[in-house]
C-alpha cells in the first residue's frame, strides 16, 4: 500500500525541497492542499488525520498546534521545527547517532536541526565512547548559507543591493539549538556557539576545535591516557561504518581549504574531518554538510523512508 504523506507548511524553504523530491517518487502520495486551503485550520485538521505520516515545517507554535490536531492514534509525525526536540516523548532523528530501528518505529520523531547535526556527528560519539570528557568546554564555530536563515534572511541576501558577505550573529549566546546540542551531545554544559551566514545560498561548514594537550592529566578512562587524533578518528570511523550518508575523510594530508561556494550544488551526504596539528596538541573537528539537506529536508526524506519501512537512501543525492 503506498504510504500517504501530508507536508504542513510545504510553501517554505524546508516544505518546498521535501515536497519536490516526494513529488518524483511513486512508492508515496502527497496530500496536498490549494492555496486557499493549506491556512485553513479544518482543512489542515483533516488532512493530518488522513494522511500515514505527516511533516510539519512550521513554526515552533505552529507546530505544536499541528500535533494537537492530530485525534487519531495511527498518523505518524516528522517535526522539521525547534519545537520537540529535546522532548522526552519523540524520538530525535538522527538515525546514525539515535539508531535506524528507533527512527523506523517512531510515532513521534523531530527532525534534527542544521548547526546541530554537524555538531553532534562530531561529538556525540567521542562523548559515548569516553573519548571527550563529558565536561569538557566545548567551543563550536559554524558558517551556513543564507538560505537557513529562512524567509526573511533570503530577501535580505536576494533582494539587496549590496547584502552582507559574512553574518555574525547570536553574540550573545542564548542560541535556539544549545539544548538540542547539548541533551543530544551527551554533555553536562552547552557549548560556546559562534554561528555565522554567508552569502552562499546552501552549504555548511561546522567546526569543533578541541585543544588535546589541555586534557593530560585528566582522569580519562581506567589509567588516564591523553586524548590522541587517532582515538577521535577510531571512534567516528566506528560511529558510521556502513552509513552511505556520513563518512569520515581518509587519514592523509589535511585539504588546503574547506568552502562553501555561492553555487553550491544541492547534496545529502556529510563528510567529517579530523585534522590534527603536527605536534597533535590540537584538532579541529569538522563537518561540512549541506544545511538543507542533511541538515533539513534530505535528514526528513531519510527519516520518512526508515518510518515507511523504505529503502533509507531512496530520493537522497548522495556522492559515489
Amino acid at each position: 500500500m503506498t504510504v500517504q504523506v501530508f507536508i504542513d507548511g510545504a510553501a517554505g524553504t524546508t516544505g518546498l525541497e521535501i515536497a519536490s523530491r516526494l513529488g518524483q517518487r511513486d512508492d508515496l502520495a502527497l496530500i496536498t492542499l490549494d492555496e486557499q486551503r493549506r491556512k485553513d485550520d479544518t482543512a489542515r485538521a483533516e488532512a493530518l488525520n488522513d494522511c500515514d505520516i505527516a511533516v510539519l515545517c512550521l513554526p515552533d507554535d505552529a507546530a505544536r498546534a499541528a500535533v494537537a490536531m492530530i485525534r487519531n492514534d495511527r498518523t505518524r509525525v516528522i517535526d522539521a521545527s525547534t519545537a520537540h526536540r529535546v522532548a522526552p516523548d519523540w524520538t530525535y532523528g538522527f538515525p546514525e547517532l539515535c539508531g535506524r530501528q528507533a527512527v523506523a518505529t517512531a510515532r513521534f520523531l523531530s527532525n534534527p536541526g542544521c548547526y546541530p547535526t554537524g555538531f553532534l556527528a562530531l561529538v556525540a560519539p567521542l562523548v559515548r565512547d569516553g573519548v571527550l570528557p563529558e565536561d569538557w568546554p566545548i567551543t563550536c564555530h559554524a558558517v551556513s548559507g543564507y538560505s537557513g536563515g529562512g524567509k526573511a534572511m533570503i530577501a535580505q541576501y536576494e533582494e539587496t543591493a549590496a547584502p552582507p558577505v559574512f553574518r555574525a550573529y547570536a553574540l550573545s549566546g542564548g542560541h535556539k539549538h544549545l539544548d538540542e546540542m547539548r541533551v543530544h551531545g551527551g554533555l553536562v554544559h552547552a557549548p560556546v556557539f559562534a554561528p555565522a551566514v554567508v552569502s552562499g545560498f546552501r552549504g555548511m561548514i561546522v567546526e569543533v576545535p578541541l585543544a588535546l594537550a589541555a586534557m593530560q592529566g585528566r582522569e580519562h578512562g581506567s589509567d588516564g591516557p591523553a586524548v590522541d587524533p587517532a582515538q577521535i578518528r577510531a571512534s567516528l570511523q566506528a560511529a558510521y561504518e556502513g552509513s552511505r550518508i556520513v563518512r569520515v575523510a581518509p587519514d592523509g594530508a589535511a585539504p588546503a581549504a574547506l568552502t562553501i561556494a555561492a553555487d553550491t550544488p544541492p547534496f545529502d551526504d556529510m563528510v567529517l574531518h579530523v585534522l590534527p596539528s603536527p605536534d597533535h596538541a590540537q584538532v579541529r573537528l569538522v563537518a561540512v554538510l549541506d544545511n538543507l539537506g542533511k541538515g533539513a529536508s534530505g535528514a526528513a526524506v531519510q527519516n520518512l523512508n526508515l518510518m515507511a519501512g523504505l529503502c533509507e537512501t531512496a530520493g537522497l543525492r548522495l556522492a559515489g
